[in-house]
């Protein structure tokens, strides 16, 4: 399979996430399922298919093998925090308000190691900055606050994930090692839950989520990635909520609003110009 089809599916598959948990999650009482049993549904079930995937794989040891418990709590964190998010906000404001904090993150992190960005890295974090408040500042058409704190957590403890697995010398195994780890976090969570609820389309929704678009989805990138430039996969990861909110508006009939498209675009067109700044080569000095 060629890189740019893998590449593709891949973030099909991740923008598929934030429409699947929507789609089971909203509709209040009548909801199909709740955020708790989403959460240990879609870890369990992608963690079984990533383990499975690393048995197939010549010489894959384990699942359990890889990983750690850090890890694996904040993954546990963004995914309860991303289910219990989507019972309250739609989910292209959603995947902005994920996609931006963690990108942000992920640029505070770097400051915080001694980076030095470049004046334009300052304007893009700005316009970032303006464009993720413009999206939850209070008004008629702003997202549920609660629900947009618990999606702005889930967005810092994947920043914090990715971070993490920066120096993975194998992701996929390491991905389905703190999956696997996650479960019994998630199994936790429901049990602590009040009046779990479970139908048959719920769980079909979930592990949908967690089984394709998140096991599935991680391989296939994980595919990908060793052929892209670390510029181009950050450039193309701009694509993730772009997809999940057209898909938003054409698949689960939310609206498009002014508050939605202009934060949304200035959110990503800041993250886009911090990227490009800071993968400008610097010029030598005389």
């Amino acid at each position: 399979m060629s890189t740019p089809l893998l590449t593709l599916l891949a973030l099909l598959g991740f923008a598929a996430n934030s429409l699947l948990c929507r789609a089971a999650l909203s509709g209040g009482a009548a909801r199909s399922i709740d955020a708790g049993s989403f959460t240990l549904v879609r870890l369990a079930s992608g963690a079984l298919v990533l383990a499975l995937l690393l048995r197939l794989r010549r010489g894959g040891r384990g699942a359990t093998r890889h990983g750690s418990w850090a890890s694996a709590l904040a993954l546990f964190v963004y995914a309860a925090g991303f289910s219990f998010a989507y019972v309250r906000i739609g989910a292209g404001v959603g995947a902005l308000l994920l996609f931006g904090c963690v990108q942000l993150t992920m640029l505070v992190a770097g400051l915080a190691r001694g980076e030095r960005p470049r004046a334009l890295e300052w304007a893009g974090l700005a316009v970032a900055l303006a464009g993720l408040a413009g999206l939850t500042l209070p008004g008629a058409s702003a997202p549920d606050a609660p629900g947009a704190g618990l999606m702005a957590a889930a967005g810092v403890a994947w920043g914090i994930y990715s971070l993490r697995g920066r120096g993975s010398t194998d992701p996929l195994a390491a991905t389905a090692g703190n999956f696997v780890r996650s479960v019994p976090l998630a199994l936790v969570l429901v049990m602590l839950a009040f009046a779990p609820h479970l139908s048959p389309k719920g769980l079909l929704l979930a592990v949908t989520s967690g089984a394709l678009a998140s096991g599935v989805g991680y391989s296939l990138w994980y595919a990908a990635l060793p052929h892209l430039s670390s510029a181009r996969a950050a450039v193309v990861q701009l694509c993730v909520p772009v997809i999940a909110a057209v898909g938003a508006v054409l698949l689960l009939g939310e609206p498009l609003t002014p508050r939605l498209l202009l934060g949304g675009t200035a959110l990503l067109a800041g993250v886009l110009l911090s990227l490009r700044a800071k993968q400008r080569p610097m010029t030598a000095k005389p």
